[in-house]
């Protein structure tokens, strides 16, 4: 996954949330690294292009190089979140300013946490450090997951790109 994210040369990107987390439990757990993973997400930020067709051409993109791997990854411009976040959870939110920014906001500590691979080796971003993914801890991250909202759920299951 991070060799594709790598070729893909999308800007500051990462690999995070839940495709990280589960994949460091399972390995502490002796498990195989893709057990129980829906799909991965691969974020970036790219202000300069905020349609959905761009979102769709690098997601079909990426989909075509996992053809026959049986990954799923849903690759989501940080940048554009703003567009189609109310719609979806309900709350406003204020555009990001970078993919750091966003990975912040991620529903647990433990999955705010990207990974990506460039050409000095490995660049980790985990706002909250890697002591709740390490030690199987989850817990809500504050940023965005207010009382309220896990009350009402999500307004919708609709993909919103």
């Amino acid at each position: 996954m991070l060799a594709i994210g790598a070729e893909q040369a999308l800007p500051n990107w990462y690999l995070g949330a839940g495709g990280i987390a589960q994949t460091v439990w399972n390995l502490q757990h002796g498990v195989e690294p893709a057990v129980g993973i829906k799909d991965y997400d691969l974020v970036h930020f790219d202000p300069a292009d905020l349609s959905v067709e761009a979102d769709r051409q690098v997601d079909e993109e990426v989909a075509g190089r996992l053809s026959g791997r049986g990954a799923v990854v849903d690759v989501k411009n940080q940048a554009r979140v703003h567009l189609w976040y109310e719609q979806r959870f309900g709350p406003h939110i204020e555009p990001f300013t970078s993919t750091e920014e966003a990975i912040a906001t991620w529903p647990t500590t433990a999955s705010s946490v990207g990974v990506r691979r460039d050409s000095g080796g490995f660049v980790a971003w985990a706002p909250f450090g890697l002591t709740d993914l390490l030690g199987m801890v989850v817990r809500p991250n504050k940023a965005m997951v207010t009382r309220e909202l896990k009350l009402a759920g999500p307004a919708s299951t609709r993909d919103y790109s």
